[in-house]
């Protein structure tokens, strides 16, 4: 009973504060919603008592990533700055594409109920066979979207860094004609 309880503690805290993530206007609330996100995820791989994932998660996710998408809001913006926001075709594109991703994910599910229903009559998955699934290159393995996301992470500090530049060096030419 007590497991339940904190299961729908976490799984509140994750609903609600990704739905602040994406909707709050100040990025740097948005960032720490995301924390919140991450950390309650993080309990529920300790709750399955997957205590590899659940510091993996901590340090790399909550811990490396957070201050990555901090330092690049830093770097490309001030922190208390809003964003304006405007009802156009790009938001309600967003949630059909949004509502058409919902959909895609219910389908991969029902796909795969085999697995789930393993999961729920008591066939644990081995942490063997986790490792395989999540780092191998076979089908339903996971190893190209893991390298693919870390190019596009890269690839995000990149352009921050860049963009960080360019003001930069803006603010020191229009100094200089100042003088």
């Amino acid at each position: 009973m007590a497991e339940q309880i904190i299961f729908y503690i976490l799984a509140l805290v994750i609903a609600v504060f990704s739905i602040m993530a994406v909707t709050s206007k100040k990025v740097i609330r948005s960032a720490t919603y995301l924390l919140f996100v991450l950390l309650a995820t993080a309990g529920l791989f300790l709750m399955l008592n997957y205590y590899y994932l659940f510091a993996v998660q901590v340090t790399v996710y909550a811990g490396g990533v957070m201050i990555l998408f901090i330092m690049a809001i830093f770097l490309t913006h001030k922190p208390g700055d809003e964003f304006k926001t405007k009802m156009n075709w790009k938001v309600k594109s967003s949630a059909i594409l949004s509502v058409l991703g919902l959909l895609l994910s219910g389908y991969i599910v029902v796909a795969n109920v085999t697995r789930i229903i393993n999961y729920v009559s008591g066939k644990e998955m081995k942490m063997q066979e986790l490792g395989v699934t999540m780092m191998g290159t076979e089908k339903y393995q996971f190893l190209l979207p893991f390298e693919a996301m870390s190019v596009l992470l890269l690839a995000c500090i990149i352009g921050a860094i860049m963009i960080a530049r360019k003001e930069k060096n803006n603010v020191e030419s229009n100094n200089d004609l100042d003088k």
